[in-house]
């Protein structure tokens, strides 16, 4: 058989291009074979395996030497039988498909085209006409002689030896798939397996198996015979395949020739020009190096530049200059091993200079605000303070203004106090020796003496409020000078952005040419760029012809300035003070940003008339607390009074804002109304708690329209209505922001005194701090009485209560969540009404709602302490035993029912989760404590079921209430974790 012949594979490439590339050593790859006997003398022999016959040429040619199947002459019927097989088989799959046939599809080859008919489509157009020609002269010619009388009888003879194969076999279609014919050429009757007929089917299917073993000889011997009819067709065949041979033969030498003048072309045409190419290029790489070594060069000498500017306070130099080189690195100088570090050495520099131009600034504020106040109100050092507050402005540092803002009040405080020290030391009668502290000093003078001190002072006050607004002035113009070059810069890009626009389409017909030599403009680099674009170029790097800058010159880094910022611009400016300043494009400050800069200047000056006008109120608080003012006759105070309306209306001028605080302080009688406001509503909130019975009281409509206005931002009493005609109920619950409040009367009237101090700090602005000191006294107050009642059980005796209820503390702790709700809303109506420093005082209330929230914590706790001993006293009796549900356990859900019907209408449902959460904690740890103590384990045993009974039914009972339906009781911790 053809399978039985051992033959090397033939060699195949994994590419279509390996059928004409050369063999590389084909006695390593190929092993010789030997040649089998040739039957045919035209085809050409020879050792295949001699590494002679290779040579340069494809390889085609000399692989027809090879062994290839083509080579194989075997008899097809021989091929087709099996000699590891015996001659007749008892059954007919093993004799025809072999022992090992195991009925599995076949994989298509990968390396086999899919053929169908359209591959063929050209062919059978080609030889249609062919064919008809041929069977025309077939019809005409006469048949030939050569079909003798003993073919003849050959022909009939196998003819009648085929007819004795059933037609079945024949048909174009024959499946042994399909039931139809499986059954009709193995009929199932031959292969029975019944016990009494085992002899005859056995030699039914030895009869069938010779019937089809004959008809397989017949078409075995018929099909050699078709073949000994064609073997002159076949030699012919190969004939023609040599011939093919040495075509190709032929064809590989002009290949081989072809390749070696396309080479000689390639040495010749190509490789002096691509040489010139990458000269070119190498060229264009040379200049760029040296253009970056030269700017390498002159970014080095950045730092010493740098100092050497700030030795002169020259800051926006330094400034621009390090931005300058900023840029270069991230720029031109991107990835530079040895500038590694300097950016990072930048950066720390301009924050140096940061902290320079502060502590520069704020020397400046500190020498023009304590100047000799005089009638002159010239700014000091006008060009000096424009370069502080550009440079300020270059690094965003927007916040310099508060600086200023602190140098106004250290400099108000000293004004008052040299004036006090001033006016004391002309006074004889005071002894400075025996009174130390001025204020004592102060306190020791009559009202002339008094009045002519504080009239010094507010002019002291005049003219120093002038020299801030003439400073402030002047910053603000700065402001607005950049702020103004902000917008024409826009304006010039805007006017550019329509010039492109319009010249579009000239760009475009550019842009094609330069498409179209794109490839030669890049080889030749920038010597044969346009003008326009070497022009360019030229201004980003230095010129490769020029001479490089000294490294000893200082001028480098302005050089480098220069040739790297070209595009930055510069427009000479003008204050009002006739100052020239040049402001650049490098200002990146948005107009929203100036804008509120300049508005934060403009409050600055309205805070330095808050600040004389506090300081005032300070000066005359001090004089008052001997009770000096009060003491005053109707013309000294009117006096008094005219001197410090027209102080108030020097400050409206200059500044611009009205300022109550001086007037409101002459108001002596708003600290005695605050003393008496607040002893009249603690005694009232004294009352009404010991007069509590802490039970749920309802809401009268009024009170209900107060915290919605509340709810509203409005923190006011509201006007008293006319008497409607149908008087609304009140209802059950307080609603404040979508929250139900179950409450007592004591806390609705307290909420109307708390919005009665916020009131009262409306009106009377200047004594919100001593109001807030007064509320936070009076809630610490509530505070601790309602602990004293309902904790402390102090209602037993005061109002004469049986006991304290969990109703009671459910609802106490609800009621303190309502004043713990309108905390912060109090505190930021205050903190809107105080000034800045008095802001410390608002930690009252940080405190005391810290103190409420504790409170709510240990009427929480004291809700679960009353479960908790429940759950001792029932749990430590317990027993496992029948019936099931146990006593204990019904008990201890009837009292959790008991517990949740007390205080699920009073507390929120989140609340009330919590709180069975952790009684049901308590609970779990009694349990444990007394499963441990009966020794009882989670065995599966009839006492843990009992036990799993008990449990199931408190788990079913606590779920079943309203709103715990979804509470995690994690039931499985009762039981010891087994170690």
């Amino acid at each position: 058989m053809a399978s039985s012949h051992s033959s090397s594979p033939v060699p195949q490439s994994n590419n279509s291009d390996a059928f004409f590339k050369k063999e590389m050593d084909a006695t390593k790859r190929f092993r010789p074979v030997p040649s089998l006997p040739d039957v045919c003398p035209k085809e050409p022999t020879g050792n295949v395996g001699d590494p002679s016959n290779f040579h340069d040429s494809p390889s085609l040619v000399v692989d027809q030497q090879r062994w290839t199947i083509y080579h194989s002459k075997v008899n097809l019927p021989a091929a087709l039988n099996d000699p590891r097989l015996a001659k007749r088989e008892s059954d007919f799959f093993t004799k025809t498909w072999g022992v090992d046939f195991v009925d599995t599809e076949v994989t298509p080859s990968f390396y086999l085209p899919q053929i169908t008919m359209e591959h063929f489509a050209l062919y059978q157009q080609e030889i249609a006409p062919r064919e008809k020609v041929h069977e025309r002269c077939k019809n005409i010619c006469t048949s030939k002689d050569t079909f003798d009388r003993t073919l003849l009888h050959t022909h009939d003879k196998s003819r009648t030896d085929l007819e004795q194969v059933p037609k079945i076999f024949m048909k174009p279609d024959f499946a042994l798939e399909d039931s139809l014919t499986f059954n009709t050429v193995l009929p199932w009757s031959h292969f029975s397996t019944a016990g009494g007929k085992g002899n005859r089917d056995a030699a039914s299917s030895k009869l069938l198996q010779e019937k089809l073993s004959h008809y397989l000889d017949i078409v075995e011997v018929n099909i050699a015979h078709q073949i000994s009819l064609r073997s002159e067709a076949f030699f012919h065949a190969m004939t023609s395949q040599h011939e093919l041979q040495d075509y190709l033969r032929k064809t590989s030498q002009a290949v081989k020739l072809l390749r070696e003048k396309i080479s000689k072309i390639d040495k010749v045409m190509c490789e002096g020009s691509l040489r010139v190419l990458r000269l070119s290029l190498t060229r264009n790489n040379c200049i760029k190096a040296y253009n970056k070594l030269k700017l390498m060069a002159t970014v080095h000498q950045t730092q010493p530049t740098v100092q050497l500017l700030l030795s002169t306070s020259e800051f926006v130099g330094a400034l621009d200059l390090i931005a300058t080189t900023q840029e270069v690195l991230q720029q031109e100088l991107q990835g530079i091993h040895s500038f590694r570090h300097l950016g990072s050495q930048l950066c720390e520099l301009e924050k140096l200079i940061d902290k320079m131009m502060i502590a520069e600034f704020s020397t400046y504020a500190r020498n023009d605000l304590n100047r000799p106040l005089e009638d002159d109100c010239q700014i000091l050092e006008e060009e000096r303070l424009i370069s502080l507050v550009f440079g300020l402005l270059k690094q965003r540092k927007l916040n310099f203004y508060e600086i200023y803002g602190d140098e106004m009040i250290n400099t108000a405080k000293n004004i008052i106090k040299q004036c006090v020290v001033n006016t004391v030391s002309q006074i004889e009668e005071i002894d400075t020796e025996v009174v130390v502290k001025l204020a004592d000093q102060m306190r020791m003078m009559n009202f002339p003496q008094w009045f002519d001190l504080l009239k010094n002072i507010f002019s002291k006050f005049t003219i120093f409020l002038k020299r801030i607004k003439a400073t402030l002035n002047t910053i603000r113009s700065v402001v607005f000078l950049v702020l103004d070059k902000n917008q024409k810069t826009r304006d010039l890009e805007d006017t550019l952005q329509k010039n492109s626009a319009k010249e579009s389409s000239v760009d475009t017909e550019v842009a094609y040419l330069t498409h179209e030599g794109m490839f030669i403009s890049d080889a030749f680099g920038e010597g044969e760029l346009p003008a326009g674009a070497a022009d360019t170029t030229s201004q980003r790097n230095a010129s490769p012809n020029s001479e490089p800058c000294s490294s000893d010159s200082v001028s480098e880094p302005e050089c480098m300035t220069d040739s790297s910022s070209s595009k930055e611009q510069t427009s000479s400016s003008v204050t009002p003070g006739g100052v020239e300043m040049m402001i650049g494009d490098d200002m990146k400050l948005t107009d929203l940003e100036l804008m509120r800069l300049a508005n934060n200047i403009q409050e600055l000056l309205y805070n330095a008339s808050d600040i004389c006008h506090d300081r005032s109120v300070k000066f005359l608080m001090a004089r008052a607390k001997d009770g000096f003012l009060e003491k005053l006759n109707s013309n000294e105070f009117v006096t008094l009074s005219r001197l410090m309306e027209g102080f108030i209306l020097d400050t409206e001028q200059i500044c611009g804002r009205k300022s109550m605080s001086l007037r409101g302080a002459l108001q002596s009688q708003a600290n005695r109304f605050v003393n008496r406001f607040h002893e009249e509503r603690k005694t009232k909130l004294s009352l009404l708690l010991d007069n509590e019975r802490w039970k749920q009281a309802e809401v009268p409509a009024e009170f209900q329209d107060l915290v919605d206005s509340v709810s509203d931002g409005r923190i006011s009493l509201p006007e008293k209505k006319p008497a409607a005609t149908e008087e609304r109920k009140p209802a059950e619950f307080l609603i404040v922001e979508g929250q139900k409040y179950a409450t007592v009367g004591t806390v609705l009237l307290l909420i109307r005194i708390i919005l009665e101090y916020c009131q009262c700090v409306d009106n009377i602005p200047s004594i919100a701090t001593d109001m807030l000191t007064r509320l936070s006294d009076l809630l610490k107050y509530f505070n601790s009485r309602s602990c004293q009642l309902v904790l402390g059980a102090g209602a037993l005796q005061i109002v004469g209560l049986k006991t304290i209820t969990t109703k009671n503390l459910a609802l106490s702790s609800r009621c303190l969540q309502l004043i713990v709700h309108y905390i912060p809303i109090i505190r930021a109506h205050f903190e809107a009404r105080l000034q800045p420093k008095q802001f410390s005082v608002l930690r009252h209330f940080d405190h005391i709602k810290k103190d409420y929230h504790d409170h709510i914590a240990e009427i929480s706790a004291k809700l679960v302490a009353i479960m908790d001993s429940l759950f001792d006293k029932l749990l430590s009796k317990y027993e496992v035993k029948a019936p099931v549900p146990s006593a204990c356990f019904r008990n201890i859900c009837k009292q959790m029912a008991k517990m949740h019907e007390a205080i699920y209408d009073l507390l929120p449902e989140e609340q009330t989760q919590i709180l069975f959460s952790r009684i049901n904690a308590s609970y779990k740890l009694h349990l444990k404590r007394q499963l441990a103590h009966l020794n009882v384990v989670n065995d599966g045993g009839p006492l843990n079921g009992l036990v799993t009974s008990d449990v199931a039914f408190y788990t079913g009972n606590l779920q079943a209430l309203k709103g715990l339906n979804n509470l995690d009781l994690n039931m499985a911790e009762i039981w010891e974790q087994k170690r």
